[in-house]
């Protein structure tokens, strides 16, 4: 299922079910994707296997080689979230605090909260309170249900506009910058698929 069409779906569920709670606690609530998803091409997942390679190659000949499973096991886990979409969860803001698959959380033990942009989806990041600092995402469809957000939580823990990332934040990003784009991957075979054809005609 595409990104395109867990949208579609999520909006048809959005559209039949207008009137999700009757709890006069609830503030505000929305559903969305568990976690941001976008479907991979095969050149990412190519990329994924190199890089598993690569880093099994080089602990193989210059370190432990009983690191070479775990590699693996995160390339496991990491091929079944890109090729499996997500699960539409409901997401309740309360006068108490969050609720979101099944986890609650109270204001008192957030500490505050950010932005950030992953994929096609806005992403809601609470962080706790020390010395836990646990992080909980909501993914966020659109625009206008990022802004209600936005008020809502303000008005309960402090916003951070340029949050400190951390050390796996930024491996992340780094790693993310690396993956070749969907479009940029199409776009690179369909330019192969022509100068081949040019060959040929000539």
């Amino acid at each position: 299922m595409e990104a395109e069409e867990l949208l579609k779906t999520l909006h048809s569920q959005q559209a039949a079910q207008k009137d999700v709670s009757k709890n006069p606690q609830v503030i505000f609530s929305w559903k969305a994707p568990l976690r941001a998803y976008k479907r991979k091409s095969n050149g990412v997942l190519r990329f994924y296997i190199a890089l598993a390679l690569l880093l099994s190659l080089i602990v193989f000949f210059f370190g432990d080689k009983i690191l070479v499973l775990p590699i693996w096991a995160t390339m496991f886990l990491v091929y079944v979230l890109t090729i499996t979409p997500p699960p539409i969860t409901e997401n309740y803001i309360t006068r108490f605090g969050i609720e979101t698959a099944g986890n609650t959380y109270r204001w008192e033990s957030l500490s505050h909260f950010y932005f950030i942009k992953k994929f096609d989806y806005h992403v809601a990041v609470l962080v706790g309170k020390p010395p836990a600092s646990s992080y909980s995402y909501l993914v966020i469809q659109d625009d206008k249900t990022k802004d209600k957000l936005f008020h809502v939580l303000a008005e309960h823990i402090l916003f951070v506009e340029k949050p400190q990332k951390t050390f796996t934040d930024k491996m992340s990003e780094w790693l993310t910058k690396l993956m070749p784009d969907d479009d940029e991957a199409t776009h690179s075979q369909t330019e192969e698929a022509q100068v081949g054809f040019s060959k040929t005609a000539a």
